[in-house]
């Protein structure tokens, strides 16, 4: 389990993480990986994950997460997305976020919560389908895999005005009375993530696309690099 601190739970997690870390890693291949019980690793894994430092791909895979990442500063997007999104909540006085794609899952890999009042909280590491809202609206209209997803609450055409305009809306698709707004980010290889504004669907109003898409944009291209 290579260097002892002294302090057991920690040098297992440690274990874990630099068992993913070495590349994507079934359950199987983290109990090969560390020689500890496979019970443990599982527990030591899923808490993990909640606190985004390691996530799971498509095909159930454990590799490091959003929150890693950031704390080794070694991916400029989650970087520059703190001091954006904080930006768009105090421009529009609503919950913000942001998203990428892991398989059938949207990955909140970034977000800022309304100062006060009722909001819409999304935790780093949440794991959302990509069958309901904006954000995954977004995501599957630029996919490299294009198609509507099975039990998708939104169609073709859906994302075919997604992709005319450049963002989504939606209201009580992830959740009833949810409402939300996102648009793509653009790196040389396509969309990488997408950035969403989110609250209270009586809060936003019917209208919220046509108000709010302007400043999603915006923050959506600040963080753009291609």
């Amino acid at each position: 389990m290579g260097q002892s601190s002294g302090i057991g739970v920690l040098d297992k997690a440690v274990s874990v993480l630099a068992a993913a870390a070495a590349r994507p890693s079934s359950l199987a291949d983290l109990v090969a990986g560390t020689a500890l019980p496979r019970a443990t690793v599982h527990r030591i894994a899923v808490a993990l994950e909640v606190h985004g430092l390691l996530t799971r791909d498509q095909d159930g895979r454990w590799l490091p997460g959003p929150a890693l990442s950031a704390l080794a500063g070694s991916d400029p997007l989650l970087a520059a997305a703190p001091a954006v999104l904080r930006q768009l909540s105090e421009q529009t006085g609503e919950s913000t976020q942001l998203y990428r794609r892991a398989g059938v899952w949207r990955l909140c890999v970034a977000a800022v919560d309304r100062v006060s009042g009722l909001r819409d909280t999304v935790p780093v590491g949440a794991r959302l389908p990509m069958t309901a809202g904006s954000a995954a609206q977004v995501l599957a209209a630029w996919s490299a895999d294009p198609g509507v997803p099975p039990g998708a609450a939104y169609t073709g055409r859906t994302l075919s005005v997604v992709r005319r305009r450049g963002w989504a809306a939606s209201v009580g698709q992830r959740e009833p009375g949810v409402a939300s707004v996102s648009a793509p980010v653009f790196s040389r290889d396509g969309v990488v993530a997408a950035v969403s504004v989110s609250g209270p669907s009586d809060r936003l109003g019917r209208r919220l696309g046509e108000r709010l898409s302007p400043a999603v944009l915006r923050a959506a291209q600040l963080l753009s690099t291609g």
